[in-house]
């Protein structure tokens, strides 16, 4: 049986900087949990690595953590993983993606079963992308560090838009 994706309407954040990413990074980070799937699409450039380093800077203080030293873009290995006590974030780049069966070999079965995931050019899964998943597209704003995005809640994350943004 297929399940019919359900998306809340989708949520349209004006950041005016790096900070205000890195924000938003933070208060994604602080309601994830094991299993969760973050799609982050946009244009080569729109702010995806910076806000996947972000995200993990925040989930690791939110653990307890010491923040990793580096926290390098996964272009060339198309995966990072970052171990945690209660949890792994896998960081994937599917750039380089030729076709989804390749993400096999990194582990993407086991990231969406226990793991967060973040994965930059989702496009790339195609049917492999699970439907439940929060997606979120960064694209330019009005001024040159300023971004748009424009999350949109699929399918169980759908439950969870007004606990994370509550008065937005």
């Amino acid at each position: 049986m297929v399940k019919p994706i359900v998306a809340a309407s989708p949520i349209l954040l004006e950041l005016s900087d790096l900070e205000a990413t890195r924000a938003l990074a933070g208060r994604i980070a602080s309601w994830v949990r094991p299993g969760d799937v973050l799609a982050l699409s946009g244009a080569l450039g729109a702010g995806k690595t910076a806000f996947a380093r972000a995200f993990i800077e925040a989930f690791a203080k939110r653990a307890g953590a010491p923040t990793p030293e580096e926290i390098p873009s996964p272009t060339f290995t198309l995966v990072q993983v970052y171990e945690f006590e209660d949890c792994q974030i896998y960081h994937f780049d599917l750039y380089r993606v030729d076709t989804p069966t390749e993400v096999y070999e990194l582990g993407i079965e086991d990231a969406f079963a226990d793991s967060v995931s973040l994965i930059e050019w989702p496009d790339r899964l195609g049917a492999l992308l699970p439907g439940d998943r929060l997606e979120i597209e960064l694209r330019d704003g009005a001024t040159e560090n300023a971004r748009q995005a424009e999350i949109t809640f699929l399918g169980a994350w759908s439950d969870r838009v007004t606990e994370i943004f509550p008065n937005d």
